[in-house]
């Protein structure tokens, strides 16, 4: 069972939803790239999951519950202490992290809240730059709009989102087309919708993103 919740208004700016992911059977859980970066506690204790550029299997014992709070694309800024790229494609134990401490699931938004507090903000472009790519923008186009060259716009996105505009574009596309999919649209009819060049451009990149077709995605219960 997996279930979202919208955060305490005074976060909903920087966080996207607050999560709970319970395993009531033995449970491999697909996990895809969606730009964001989560704050989850499990049995383990408290973890940060960095933005994916890949697919990742979580493996839960039946009884297992996750509690997680995930930020915004381009939202987390600073709040770890670290670089967003230094979390690319990890999970990392909060403890190993500097100057940051949660002490349960029901201190997440309590103490998120307090580190967004300390933390710098996020760069205020991060927003714009997701959004243009979701739109289908080049990568160029974006940069310009922005007044921005190319260089420096891949700077930016590694400093916000942890990976460069043509990877964001790649898993903003992703995430739209997994939408319209599991809207009922015509696979045909997502890849044209989604910015893709044809139906077989997606299916290459949604395996290279998600490992599996977007066949299987559709029937998997989303995380």
């Amino acid at each position: 069972m997996y279930v979202e919740s919208a955060p305490d208004p005074a976060l909903e700016g920087r966080v996207a939803c607050l999560w709970v992911q319970e395993a009531r059977s033995p449970l491999v859980q697909r996990v895809v790239p969606d730009g964001c970066v989560d704050l989850i506690w499990g049995p383990d204790g408290p973890h940060v999951a960095g933005p994916d550029t890949g697919p990742f299997l979580a493996e839960l014992r039946p009884g297992e519950r996750l509690t997680g709070l995930r930020f915004r694309p381009g939202a987390v800024g600073g709040v770890f202490g670290v670089p967003v790229e230094w979390l690319r494609d990890q999970r990392v134990p909060l403890a190993d992290l500097p100057g940051v401490e949660v002490r349960g699931p029901a201190d997440l938004q309590r103490a998120t809240a307090e580190l967004l507090r300390a933390a710098p903000e996020p760069d205020a472009a991060a927003g714009p730059i997701a959004a243009a790519l979701r739109r289908g923008a080049a990568v160029g186009s974006v940069a310009w709009d922005l007044g921005l060259s190319e260089r420096q716009l891949n700077r930016r996105c590694v400093r916000a989102f942890g990976y460069g505009p043509k990877v964001l574009q790649r898993v903003v596309r992703f995430q739209r087309a997994l939408t319209l999919a599991r809207s009922g649209l015509r696979l045909a009819d997502v890849a044209a919708a989604s910015g893709y060049a044809d139906q077989a451009h997606m299916a290459n990149d949604v395996r290279r993103l998600a490992g599996v077709p977007m066949a299987r995605l559709m029937e998997a219960e989303p995380a």
